[in-house]
Formats: structure tokens, C-alpha cells, sequence
């Protein structure tokens, strides 16, 4: 037999010892597993998690994983969802072997089902919704038997058959499971298999008008499609032996194993798609795919790359004991990855226009920018320069103290590139702002070097006014400016107020490319950049993705 082990290499955890342990133990030839999404919302950055596990398990022990749609409760799901989930699995760089749904199994669970009754093991409750809940007891208190639960194995035949044939209402009859009322563990106390619903199913339409409960559902799925290793987060550990007592009892074509693993816990973040979809549809946020939530959409349009998400999965590991992950180490790992990837450009976010007054008006000059400090794979381009510039705001300061080492009346600093400029005179508008500065240079410095060997402490970045491009750049942030906004009772509390700012007047250099979300920059000096889904080139519109260093840092240390 082929050693596989080794194909896990540095990621090496306690699942993949379990997977190693079988298959040197001859109890399977094949690893199966699957990523079994709700499509009930978009994926976050939890679910990012999960998917690198699942698929990269498959991957490499030369298994197949499967992207299957767990479509039990049509209410909340749509058509919408699977096809972001299809997108955002794609875009990490996972094939999936199949795609079914748990709808595709209908036939299959209602013959389980009716197995069930025939055995005795299950039954018909005709007990309201209400009455269920409270009969089924507390942590502290058993369950009390149902005054249907000894209905004969034909009548609970019949009226599960009645059920499906559309003679009952919503919530008239309910499929249980015949366990044990006095069970320590709650799930096990006769738990639901079916419900009844009125309502159309994206893929199968009117066919069905009772559903069954994703216990149910789920392990009798991965015994269909053949699932070796069903993995699954914390939270389901409790529901182990509901999953094991289905399996057990059924004659079903495989028997897959369930195993736990910690959910990924994120500081300054909501996993939660119910409080995700209150953000959206209270307008909290702009969409799904906001660049401020940490949904997988969100994050390709803010500018994440996909490999920067899988670098974070592997780094975080995967653990049976749950912790809560800082967001600087999600944002390190981006800023590792596009620090090698993205192409450096200069713009200016806030601009102050220069005037070089001893620079001919009608004279224009090409500097080489380097597009890359430390790969010259990736060649240079070509940056225009005139008379008048355009510099950022925050690079000037009148009134500047010793250790201020940019613009201010009488300083000089090199501009990147180009030449060393001093600023002789500062012009105001009405209000008092400062709109120009007049600046002189020095011819002999070309390149940013001095000939008569004087050093100058400063460099800052410029573009063409003659040249430059006007867009819009939208500053994201985090969206939460407290470490658990989860817990808060009104999570729009811990919105954080500067998640975006909005600068109109940026002006860039001409060789950035304003459309297609896909290439990455680092202006020079303000952080990784990208053009947004709706930027065009006539009213270009680009993102932050991420700033040069952690911002939040000194914030979180004082606290």
C-alpha cells in the first residue's frame, strides 16, 4: 500500500493522524470528504477554514472532496447563494469531484425514513411545535414522553405517507425519532426527522411539501456519496451521537466517521450568517460583498488574494480547543503575500498641488520607476514629470516640529525618483487652507542624488498634474472597533464610525490599470490598493485593501 502520510508535510494535525492511522490500518483505500454549505448566505471567513481543510485533505492524500448544497429548508435558501458559494470556492483554488445537493436525495431519505417506522424506531407526533419544545425537557430535567410516541408501526406508516401527499398544514404532524426521552444528551430526545412545508424548493420545485432536519439529512448525505471523514466544527460534537445512532440503524451504503475541529474565532469580526445578514439587510453595510465584511466576496472585492486566505488557514492550524485569533494575523498574511505580488505605483489621496517655480512650464521629462524593490522580473515604467505636482496633504506641515522630515517652509526633501525640491512659499484659499505650494528645485539632483553630497532625510511621492488620473478611493477599515462585536446586544454599536472614508479628488500616476479588479498596487507610502467591481475608466473607483503596517496595534496595547 502507498504511504500517504507524507503528503500532509507541515500540515500535520490530529485529523490528518486519525486519516493516517486508518489508512495504514486498512480500513479504507480512498479519503472522501466534503465541504456541505447551507445556502443560506454568503461565505465568511469561517467557512474559509473549513474549506482549505476539507479540499486540502483530499488533495493530498489523492482523495475527492465534494461541494454538496445541504438544501433542507427552502425558506432561506436560493439560488443566489449557490452560485456565490460555487464562485467563492472556485476563486480559493478548489475543484470539487461532485456537486450534489441533499435535494438530490429526497427519495432516498424518505425511503430511510419510512425504514425507521418499520422498525419502530420512529413515529409520528402530532403534537404541536410549542408542546415539543417543552416536552423534551432541560439540561437539569428529563423529557417526557409524547402521547403519540406508541402509535403502531401502520398508523405512523400511513399518516408519514399522508404527510408526504400533501393532506396535512404546516406543522399539523411532525417525524420523530424513537430514542430515549430520560437521554443526558438533549439531541437525543426523540429529535425531529420531518417537518411539514408549504413552500417551493429552489431545486426541486413543488414535489416535496415535507423536508427533513439536516441530523437527519446530513450523515445518511455522506453515506450516499461515500464520505470516509465527515468533518465538522465544534459545535457539533454534541450531535455525534444523534449522527451515529441514524448511521447505525440503517442499512446505508457507506459508514462515514465524524470528527470535530474548533471553529475559526476571529477578533474585530462576526461568522455568523444570521448577523451577517442583519448587517445587509438593515443597509448596515453595502451588500454581501461590501469590502468591509469578511465574507469571501467582501474580501476579493477588498482586494484579498485568494492565496493570502489559504496562507492564513495553514497558519492558524486546526485544533479540537477553541481560541480566538487576532485580526493582524489575517491581515500579516496578506500583507506578506501582496508585499511579493503587487506592483508599486505612486498616488496622491489627498492632494496639495507644487509649483516648481524655476522648472520650465512647458518642459516634461520621464523618470524610470521600478515596479518592483525586489524583483526586477518585473521591469520598470516610464513616470512623467512637469512643472506643477501634486503631493499628499499630510506630507506638508507649516508649523513643523524638528523631527518632521517632509515638506515645511524652507525644508528640502527628495522627490521619489525625480529631483530635491525646497518650499519657498505657502498660498492659501479664503478659508485658510493651504492650496499651493510654490517650491523651488535642484536641476543637479536629477535621479534624487545631490552631487555635492548633502543628505536630505525625506522622500515623498508626487504625481503630474499635466498627467495625473482622478479617481476615487474608498479607505476601508475594519468594520467593528471592538475585539467581539458578537457578544454586544445591538451589534451595530460596535460599528466602527471610520470603516470608510471616501476621498474624492485622488489623483494618480498614468501607468495603473483603473478596471477589472484583479491587479493589486501598493501605492507607495499608503498601502495595497485595488480597483473596485464598479470602477470604469472614466470615473475610476479604487479600494485600500490593506495598510503598509498594523494601525490597530498601539490601539489594542492600550487598552
Amino acid at each position: 500500500m502507498t504511504d500517504t502520510s507524507v503528503a500532509a508535510g507541515d500540515h500535520s494535525n490530529f485529523i490528518r493522524d486519525i486519516i493516517d492511522n486508518d489508512l495504514s490500518n486498512n480500513k479504507l483505500n480512498k479519503v472522501v470528504t466534503r465541504f456541505p454549505p447551507e445556502p443560506n448566505g454568503y461565505l465568511h471567513i469561517g467557512h474559509a477554514k473549513s474549506i482549505c481543510l476539507n479540499f486540502g485533505i483530499a488533495r493530498d492524500y489523492q482523495g475527492r472532496c465534494n461541494l454538496r448544497f445541504d438544501d433542507t429548508n427552502p425558506e432561506k435558501e436560493s439560488i443566489e447563494y449557490i452560485n456565490s458559494i460555487r464562485r467563492d470556492v472556485e476563486w480559493l483554488g478548489f475543484e470539487w469531484h461532485s456537486n450534489p445537493s441533499a435535494s438530490d436525495y429526497f427519495d432516498q431519505l424518505y425511503q430511510f425514513a419510512v425504514d425507521l417506522i418499520h422498525q419502530g424506531k420512529a413515529y409520528v407526533d402530532s403534537q404541536n411545535a410549542e408542546e415539543i419544545r417543552d416536552n423534551r425537557g432541560t439540561l437539569t430535567s428529563p423529557g417526557v414522553d409524547s402521547p403519540y410516541r406508541n402509535r403502531s408501526v401502520e398508523e405512523n406508516l400511513q399518516l408519514f405517507e399522508d404527510m408526504k401527499n400533501d393532506k396535512f398544514a404546516d406543522g399539523k404532524h411532525a417525524l420523530r425519532a424513537k430514542i430515549d426521552m430520560q437521554s443526558g444528551n438533549i439531541n437525543l430526545r426523540d429529535p425531529l426527522l420531518y417537518r411539514i412545508r408549504h413552500i417551493t424548493h429552489h431545486n426541486t420545485g413543488d414535489d416535496w411539501c415535507i423536508y427533513p432536519l439536516y441530523d437527519f439529512t446530513h450523515g445518511l448525505s455522506d453515506a450516499i456519496e461515500g464520505v470516509t471523514h465527515s468533518l465538522c466544527t465544534l459545535e457539533f460534537e454534541d450531535h455525534r451521537p444523534l449522527y451515529d445512532w441514524i448511521l447505525d440503524n440503517l442499512e446505508t451504503p457507506s459508514r462515514p466517521v465524524q470528527i470535530e475541529f474548533s471553529r475559526l474565532q476571529l477578533e474585530y469580526s462576526l461568522t455568523s450568517k444570521r448577523k451577517l445578514n442583519l448587517m445587509v439587510s438593515e443597509g448596515h453595510v453595502d451588500g454581501w460583498d461590501d469590502p468591509r465584511m469578511l465574507t469571501i466576496s467582501g474580501m476579493r472585492r477588498r482586494g484579498f488574494t485568494p492565496e493570502s486566505i489559504v496562507a492564513f488557514c495553514d497558519a492558524i492550524g486546526v485544533t479540537k480547543k477553541d481560541s480566538t485569533i487576532q485580526m493582524g494575523v489575517l491581515e500579516n498574511a496578506l500583507r506578506e503575500d501582496l508585499n511579493i505580488r503587487a506592483a508599486r505605483r505612486m498616488a496622491v489621496i489627498d492632494p496639495i498641488k507644487v509649483v516648481i517655480e524655476n522648472y520650465p512650464e512647458d518642459q516634461e521629462e520621464m523618470f524610470s520607476g521600478v515596479n518592483h524593490p525586489q524583483n526586477p522580473d518585473y521591469g520598470t515604467r516610464e513616470v512623467p514629470f512637469s512643472r506643477e505636482l501634486y503631493v499628499e496633504r499630510d506630507d506638508f506641515m507649516e508649523d513643523a516640529p524638528n523631527k518632521f522630515f517632509r515638506l515645511s517652509p524652507g525644508r528640502e526633501v527628495r522627490l521619489r525618483f525625480a529631483y530635491y525640491i525646497t518650499c519657498n512659499e505657502v498660498i492659501k484659499n479664503g478659508a485658510g487652507e493651504v492650496e499651493t505650494l510654490i517650491c523651488s528645485y535642484d536641476p543637479e539632483s536629477r535621479g534624487g542624488n545631490s552631487p555635492d553630497g548633502r543628505k536630505v532625510k525625506g522622500t515623498i511621492h508626487w504625481v503630474s498634474t499635466r498627467h495625473a488620473v482622478k479617481a476615487q478611493v474608498n479607505l476601508y477599515d475594519r468594520l467593528f472597533n471592538t475585539a467581539n462585536p458578537g457578544a454586544a446586544d445591538d451589534i451595530t454599536e460596535s460599528i466602527n464610525p471610520d470603516s470608510r472614508q471616501i476621498m474624492e479628488n485622488a489623483r494618480f500616476e498614468p501607468a495603473i490599470e483603473l478596471t477589472g479588479n484583479k491587479i493589486a498596487y501598493q501605492f507607495e507610502r499608503l498601502g495595497y490598493f485595488i480597483s473596485d467591481y464598479d470602477s470604469t475608466t472614466e470615473n475610476p473607483v479604487f479600494n485600500r485593501t490593506m495598510t503598509l503596517r498594523d494601525s490597530w496595534a498601539k490601539i489594542e496595547q492600550s487598552r
